[in-house]
C-alpha cells in the first residue's frame, strides 16, 4: 500500500512539473535538426525530449545547412524570437556552417560576425524573458592514421566559449564532451554512431554513405545524454525538468 501511495506521489508530481514545463527551443544547425522519419538519420535534438519530463518542451527550430548568418537572414531567428516567452529557454548550437569561407550567405568569422550573431541571439532572448544556453558544436569522426581524433572547427568552439564568459550564459561544452566519447569509442567503433550506411542496407540510401558529421539514432541519443549529463552536472534551472 505504502509503495503504491509513493508511486503515485511521483506520478501526480511528474504530471504537475510538465503542466508547468517552460519551452525548450533548440536553434542551430543538422547535427541538432529534426530529420524524416523514413530515414536513418537523426539530429540530437530529436533525441532531447526523451530525458524530459514532458518531450513536447522540446521545439526544433533547428534546420539542415544553416550558420548564424542564414538562421538570421532568412527569418527563421526572427520567427523564434516572436514566440519566446517569459521562462522559455533557447539553447544555441551552430558553427558547421558557419566556417564555409567559400559560401557569403553562411560564412561568419568567428573573431567578428559569428560571435555578434550568437550575441543577437543572446541579448534578445533575455529580452523576452527567456533563458539563453550556449553550445560548442559537435565533433567530427574525423581520425588520422595514429587512431587520434582531429579537430574541425578550428577557432569556433572557443569563440563560443568566450561569448559564454562575456556574456555570462552557461556553456555545454558538447565539443569537448563529444571529443571525449569519440576518442575513448575509437576510430572503427565510433562508426555505428554515424551515418555510415552499407549499400543495399536502406532503401532511401541505395548506395550506402559514408557521413562522420550526422548522427544516426544511437549517435544522436549519446549526444543528448552528453548534454543532459553537463545540465545536470552545472545544476543549471534547466535540470529541474530532467527525468
Amino acid at each position: 500500500m505504502k509503495r503504491r501511495f509513493t508511486l503515485l506521489v511521483l506520478v501526480l508530481s511528474l504530471v504537475s512539473l510538465a503542466s508547468a514545463a517552460p519551452r525548450i527551443f533548440l536553434i542551430g544547425d543538422s547535427t541538432m535538426a529534426n530529420k524524416p522519419a523514413d530515414l536513418p538519420e537523426w539530429g540530437w535534438g530529436m533525441a532531447l525530449g526523451a530525458f524530459l519530463v514532458d518531450p513536447a518542451m522540446v521545439q526544433n527550430h533547428a534546420q539542415n545547412g544553416r550558420s548564424t548568418k542564414s538562421f538570421i537572414d532568412e527569418g527563421r531567428w526572427e520567427k523564434v524570437r516572436a514566440e519566446l516567452k517569459s521562462g522559455d529557454f533557447v539553447l544555441i548550437q551552430f558553427a558547421h556552417n558557419d566556417e564555409k569561407k567559400d559560401d557569403p550567405k553562411r560564412y561568419a568569422d568567428p573573431a567578428t560576425t559569428y560571435r555578434d550573431n550568437l550575441r543577437r541571439f543572446i541579448s534578445e532572448t533575455r529580452a523576452q524573458g527567456a533563458t539563453p544556453l550556449l553550445a560548442t558544436p559537435v565533433c567530427r569522426r574525423k581520425f588520422n592514421a595514429a587512431g587520434k581524433l582531429t579537430d574541425t572547427h578550428g577557432a569556433y568552439p572557443d569563440a563560443v566559449r568566450a561569448v559564454a564568459k562575456e556574456t555570462g550564459v552557461a556553456l555545454l561544452d558538447l565539443e569537448r564532451a563529444t571529443a571525449a566519447w569519440l576518442q575513448a569509442t575509437g576510430d572503427e567503433p565510433s562508426r555505428k554512431f554515424f551515418m555510415w550506411i552499407e549499400p543495399g542496407a536502406h532503401p532511401k540510401i541505395p548506395d550506402g554513405r559514408k557521413d562522420d558529421t550526422h548522427f544516426v539514432e544511437a549517435g544522436a541519443r549519446q549526444v543528448a545524454s552528453l548534454a543532459v549529463a553537463d545540465i545536470r552536472a552545472q545544476k543549471l534551472p534547466l535540470a529541474r525538468w530532467l527525468k
